[in-house]
């Protein structure tokens, strides 16, 4: 017999499939099978599919990472920034005693932007005003008697705590008014720039550099020490910078600060602010932000903060209190008196004036203009003059007897003429308040140096005249002359001409070039004397635009170039003796010494805001580039609307 012969051996294998689950695994033949043929691949092919597999893997997370971002950006993207509001420019018609319907804020249809104007984040929509005619209206009253109620505000009131569930309440007008046929809308993309306005928008970013890098979303840089400071933690030097920025055409800069407010400007805080210096900064800031580039992002957020500040009105008198948690609803006093000073409670009218015609909410207008009012009627004046101080209880004038158009005092001034411009000038009390006040000065305040004899305003404290002259009250020049620019007596613009040559000369006679925050005039004939003396502790500079503010308006309004070359001078120190290196301006504390003006480490925030724009301005001779006849500028200034008359 033959030998079994031997199985045939198998160069295959077999797979059977089934529904149901084997006894034998059947997976393990297939991993074997694959893993034999893997190792039957040579390294270098094994090599190229590991690489090809983590390629593809890569490609794919890379490609899900930008997806989503993307999904995240459009759901992150809010209803109205993708529907903002048009540029609401002046001159606009004047508030209304009862509110205002949107049907009469809204109307006609924006203009087709110019291409260059557009700029900024997909959300920032900048569109050119509305040119239809005026709306109709009521006459604005002579003046406002206003005996009835307040609206109560969303606060429960001063030294209380807020009502709860309140909310801020809705704004009843969805757009603005329309703007007239002599509107001009301020495209925030200049055509073309002089060199000296090159100059100013070099100082700007050179300042801006160092807040960006050292103290973004702040309220101060402080250049020397590469840091910043808080007041209030509600990035005060970004929001002053806005209309800033948006008048020297810095696109980029305005955006990224836009975005700022947007994601980061959160007024739900459990922070004292002063009612003063955030309306005329914040609010201030933000109303004049949306009034030129029309976002309407800028409208809520003031809208927010001046609902928050209203509980500094709840007091027996109705003169605010000088500070407010804007968390809270709480409204005090300064710890050490319970007096506010004049100038804190006169020169918030003009931004909430605006804001309630711009929400149709009449609480912010008629608290304000009841405090003007008791203002009007106290005793204490002299010769249209007042006090510094106010009590909030009493409501009366203190320290009575001392008279000042420096701190404490001087923007009361500013803002009897500036409420009646804005106004259209129907309010007939506040133009006289302020010539009788105007008047009072030339009575009582004023005198000459020796030996140039420089025309100064000194101070009167209980029939004693002193030769004190604050460099803040270097803002009377243009205020005198922007009140002659609209129809008050020419000798009040001899009178600014005089005080303009006195406020440079406050600057030239320094060895920088740079004013003191105080200056003593000289009163007897002295050979080899100065006019202008300073003190010690009054010889420093805290970049102060006022002396600017006052050359803008008179280059503006007579057209002497010489107010240019002293702008340009000023520039210059400013240049010499307080730009930081690294970044930034800082403040001063001699400006007797050249060699060693002594930083102070501190930039403000009303140099970008105030001092750099004036500048600008000042170099411009475009007349319609915030043409005085349109808008008028806060004490920030931060311009805003003039109301048309009906």
């Amino acid at each position: 017999m033959y030998p079994p012969s031997p199985e045939p051996r198998r160069d295959f294998i077999s797979v059977t499939l089934s529904s149901g689950r084997s006894n034998d695994d059947s997976k393990g033949p297939r991993r074997r099978s694959c893993w034999r043929k893997w190792k039957q691949l040579s390294r270098l092919q094994r090599n190229t599919i590991l690489f090809l597999l983590a390629f593809l893997g890569l490609c794919g997370l890379l490609s899900y990472l930008s997806l989503a971002e993307e999904w995240r950006a459009l759901e992150g993207r809010s209803a109205e920034a993708l529907n903002v509001r048009p540029a609401n420019p002046p001159v606009l018609p004047a508030p209304q005693k009862a509110p205002v319907e949107p049907e009469t804020l809204l109307g006609g249809s924006p203009q087709r932007p110019q291409r260059h104007f557009r700029r900024g984040p997909p959300r920032l929509q900048l569109r050119a005003p509305e040119r239809d005619a005026e709306d109709g209206g009521q006459d604005a009253a002579a003046w406002r008697t206003g005996t009835g109620r307040v609206q109560r505000p969303s606060w429960r009131g001063a030294m209380a705590e807020p009502e709860p569930g309140t909310q801020v309440p809705s704004r009843k007008a969805e757009g603005a008014p329309r703007p007239s046929a002599r509107a001009r809308w301020i495209p925030g993309s200049p055509a073309r720039q002089n060199k000296h306005q090159q100059a100013v928008v070099e100082a700007f970013h050179h300042a801006w550099a160092g807040y960006r890098k050292f103290a973004w979303g702040h309220d101060e840089l402080k250049p020397v020490s590469r840091s910043f400071s808080e007041w209030f933690g509600l990035g005060l030097t970004l929001i002053d910078s806005l209309d800033t920025m948006w008048i020297l055409g810095l696109k980029k800069e305005f955006a990224e600060a836009r975005k700022w407010v947007a994601e980061k400007l959160q007024f739900q805080r459990n922070v004292d602010v002063n009612l003063f210096e955030s309306t005329i900064r914040v609010l201030g800031g933000l109303l004049s932000a949306f009034h030129l580039s029309g976002d309407g992002l800028f409208l809520e957020k003031a809208e927010d903060l001046g609902n928050r500040l209203m509980p500094a009105f709840q007091t027996p008198s109705k003169i605010p209190y000088s500070d407010v948690n804007i968390g809270t609803g709480v409204a005090h006093p300064p710890r050490w008196t319970s007096d506010s000073t004049v100038a804190e409670v006169t020169s918030i009218q003009l931004e909430f004036r605006e804001l309630s015609r711009l929400t149709g909410d009449k609480r912010f207008q008629e608290a304000v203009e009841q405090v003007t009012r008791h203002v009007h009627s106290l005793a204490g004046k002299k010769d249209g003059l007042v006090p510094m101080f106010i009590n909030t209880n009493s409501g009366l004038f203190t320290h009575l007897g001392v008279f000042t158009l420096g701190a404490r005092a001087d923007s009361y001034y500013e803002y009897l003429l500036k409420q009646w411009i804005q106004g259209g000038k129907q309010e007939a009390q506040l133009r006289e308040d302020y010539l009788e006040a105007v008047e009072g000065i030339r009575r009582h305040l004023l005198g000459r140096s020796e030996p140039q004899k420089l025309t100064f305003v000194g101070e009167l404290a209980h029939g004693h005249f002193s030769a004190k002259m604050d460099h803040l009250v270097c803002f009377l020049p243009g205020t005198l002359a922007l009140g002659a620019h609209h129809g008050l007596p020419a000798e009040h613009m001899e009178l600014a001409r005089a005080l303009m040559d006195t406020c440079y000369q406050m600057n030239r006679q320094m060895e920088t070039g740079l004013s003191p925050e105080i200056a003593h005039f000289n009163l007897h004939s002295q050979k080899a004397s100065k006019d202008v003396q300073v003190k010690p502790a009054d010889r420093h500079n805290l970049l102060r635009p006022e002396t600017v503010e006052s050359l803008f308006y008179l280059y503006r309004l007579t057209g002497d170039r010489k107010y240019q070359d002293w702008g340009w001078e000023i520039l210059q120190s400013f240049n010499a003796y307080t730009r930081v290196p690294s970044g930034g301006y800082s403040s001063i504390g001699n400006v007797q010494d050249p060699h060693s003006p002594q930083p102070r480490d501190k930039m403000e925030s009303f140099f970008l805001g105030e001092t750099l724009k004036y500048l600008y301005l000042l170099f411009s001779d475009n007349p319609d580039l915030l043409s005085l006849d349109a808008y008028v500028f806060n004490t920030e200034a931060h311009p805003l609307p003039i109301w048309a008359p009906a």
